[in-house]
């Protein structure tokens, strides 16, 4: 696995196996979160199973999918919601990590500075900085039509270093 740490309670990896959730569990996680949609690949271990073996081995498991490439702000209020709600320290995950990095991003425009959130993903080999207007919009004023609040495509121009 590929754990990377955003914040004390936040990690984020790429695609987890139920043989995974054992070692999770050992490294002092307590909740999962799966940032994917069952069958978005085929081959994909459907997240009941990923939630069941987190339920054999003490975890909370938390399925809150969103389509690769389409990150919706109510998605990314939902992260937050389930991160505040969820025991910590948290993983989320989806195919890359990127998708679970972004909707904790999105969840915290206005609550840091945009250059920190920034630098928090930098930090974790995630480039954001396509996603930096967005951030600012989100920030300055949720509510404003400039922010287009129905769906945000960020992905083309945001990677997993």
């Amino acid at each position: 696995m590929d754990i990377r740490t955003l914040t004390p309670e936040l990690s984020v990896t790429p695609q987890i196996t139920p043989q995974d959730v054992a070692s999770l569990a050992a490294a002092g996680f307590k909740s999962i979160v799966c940032n994917r949609p069952d069958n978005e690949e085929e081959g994909q271990i459907a997240f009941a199973e990923i939630a069941r073996v987190a339920g054999e081995h003490g975890l909370q498991a938390a399925h809150l999918p969103v389509i690769s490439g389409q990150v919706q702000d109510d998605q990314a209020m939902q992260m937050a919601g389930a991160l505040a709600e969820l025991p910590a320290p948290v993983l989320a995950f989806c195919r890359t990590g990127t998708r679970s990095t972004m909707l904790w991003a999105l969840s915290q425009a206005g609550r840091q500075p945009t250059e920190q959130i920034l630098a928090t993903a930098k930090a974790a080999n995630y480039d954001l900085e396509a996603m930096r207007n967005r951030l600012d919009c989100l920030a300055d004023n949720p509510l404003s039509a400039s922010c287009n609040l129905e769906t945000l495509i960020v992905c083309p121009g945001v990677k997993a270093v």
